[in-house]
């Protein structure tokens, strides 16, 4: 042990006697670092070895080098940096790998030969470092994610910390941070490039043929990371964090849009998705017109409608879904309470009103008409409430309130809808019925959408069914049609109907013309 201990200290002469010689230090420090260095070079080569010995060593070489370098700048002297610190660096790596290979599991010990060299060693020294830490500790992201920040920051090395990335995610293939991190790497990385090579532009510089790819300086590389940590971690919650991160950087509008669309089309049971798009109207940028206090106010109360909106958008969601469950349970009860509640609790909600009625038809709750009764009391009677409010399984009392409406935008509503509700569930004739039945009043449905339901009756059962050409030819002559289209009616029969059909057809048609029919 002496003799390693005597070597030791023999190699340190040559630095101790540079630093008398330049005059950094006297003879009498240096005397004294020798003594204390020896007590300390014995501690390290007892049998049994102490952590306290190595820490107190390398502390003690570090305190050398920092009483160097305050000395150096008293005296104004900048040279002979290879003779007198490079040995005390060296020697002090030596001792951190002699503590960090016998306490391998110390976390704390890597980290302090990482910030020792980050600050004194050279880069590829410091490289080593984090290599060999990882190899020992591949389980702790923290570390992989600080290796690639020094490769990036200290060592101005991107592809070397994209590398660190990609083998952290072989090991930690679901890890939030790892991914964040990896996605701000790459954003910064396109920053710094994108701002070389505006310098470069603006000292118009050739740069022969260095091309800046337009897919990296746009941040593409970024979005495959995104891509590719949204299939494996999901939530809202983590995509806004990227959103987040994406949102530092002025060049990224058009990849923060690709974010949003996935947040909303993945994400629309997650509550922080409906939170966070609402604050996002509400902390919205103003129009830069609006520069009076006037204009600033309405832009304010704009800015919260919208606001409120989004959240009711999310309050409504949530409640359908609620239903949803409940209808599947089998509990009509709960259901119909709910869907009761809901429209007393947004009573100006148009959608709110047509969704709760369009429940309880579904459920054929006998509270469909005094709903339908109350939705017309606190909504604009002129709004589209009842085109919504689906007919099949309603009552005939509830049905008929609409149609006997004494407003006559929801009266000549309800009747085009019970109109479409007849043509569905009983066909054209039934259709007919019905339109002939309110031909009397003065709000009737539409012809046009009564020409609607006979052509889609003779796309099904035109080339077969005479009677039916023959009916819609009698409606244009009626006093709500249109007798010139008549003779394209039968233009169009005639071309359409297969075998017998087309001669009985023309022989009705005959004597419609001749008044016998």
């Amino acid at each position: 042990m002496a003799d390693i201990v005597q070597q030791r200290l023999e190699d340190r002469i040559p630095a101790l006697e540079q630093l008398e010689r330049v005059g950094l230090f006297t003879n009498k420090e240096v005397k004294s670092m020798l003594k204390r260095s020896t007590a300390l070079e014995y501690k390290l080569h007892r049998t049994v070895q102490s952590k306290d010995d190595f820490i107190t060593y390398i502390q003690h070489e570090i305190n050398v080098l920092e009483l160097i370098k305050k000395r150096r700048a008293r005296i104004g002297y900048h040279f002979k940096r290879e003779e007198i610190e490079n040995p005390i660096i060296h020697r002090i790596n030596h001792v951190f790998r002699r503590a960090t290979t016998k306490w391998q599991e110390d976390v704390q010990l890597w980290l302090s030969q990482v910030a020792f060299n980050k600050k004194w060693g050279t880069k590829s020294q410091l490289s080593k470092v984090l290599s060999s830490m990882l190899a020992i500790h591949p389980d702790k992201p923290a570390l992989w994610i600080m290796a690639a920040k020094c490769e990036m920051e200290d060592r101005n090395s991107s592809e070397s910390a994209r590398h660190l990335f990609l083998r952290a995610l072989r090991f930690h293939l679901e890890n939030k941070k790892v991914f964040q991190e990896y996605f701000r790497m790459e954003l910064m990385h396109a920053e710094k490039l994108r701002k070389q090579q505006q310098e470069l532009e603006q000292a118009k510089i050739d740069v022969g043929e260095y091309n800046f790819s337009t897919e990296i300086l746009s941040g593409k590389l970024a979005e495959v990371v995104y891509r590719d940590a949204a299939q494996k971690i999901k939530g809202a919650e983590f995509i806004l964090s990227l959103l987040q991160i994406a949102a530092i950087f002025d060049f990224t509008k058009e990849l923060q849009d690709t974010i949003l669309q996935d947040l909303q089309s993945q994400y629309v049971d997650d509550c922080m998705m409906w939170d966070f798009m609402a604050k996002r109207e509400l902390d919205a940028a103003g129009a830069p017109e609006l520069q009076s206090a006037k204009g600033r106010a309405s832009d304010t109360d704009r800015r919260e409608e919208r606001c409120c909106v989004v959240y009711e958008e999310a309050t409504f969601y949530r409640l359908k879904k609620q239903l949803q469950v409940l209808l599947s349970s089998g509990d009509t009860v709960s259901a119909t309470q709910v869907a009761i509640t809901a429209t007393q609790r947004f009573s100006q909600s148009v959608e709110m009103w047509s969704f709760s009625l369009q429940t309880l038809v579904h459920l054929e709750s006998t509270e469909a008409g005094h709903l339908f009764q109350e939705a017309l009391k606190h909504v604009n009677p002129k709004v589209a409430v009842v085109p919504q409010l689906p007919l099949s399984g309603t009552s005939s009392k509830s049905r008929f309130k609409g149609l006997l409406s004494p407003v006559p935008a929801v009266s000549s509503a309800m009747k085009e809808k019970y109109l479409e509700w007849s043509y569905k569930t009983g066909g054209y004739k039934r259709a007919r019925k019905t339109f002939t039945r309110y031909t009397s009043n003065k709000e009737t449905p539409k012809m046009s959408n009564l020409r609607d339901y006979y052509e889609r009756a003779l796309r099904e059962f035109g080339y077969s069914d005479e009677d039916l050409w023959m009916e819609y030819i009698k409606e244009e002559l009626g006093s709500h049609g249109n007798p010139e289209n008549c003779g394209k009616l039968h233009w169009r029969a005639v071309k359409t109907l297969e075998g017998e059909s087309v001669e009985h057809f023309t022989t009705k048609y005959t004597l419609l013309q001749t008044g016998h029919m």
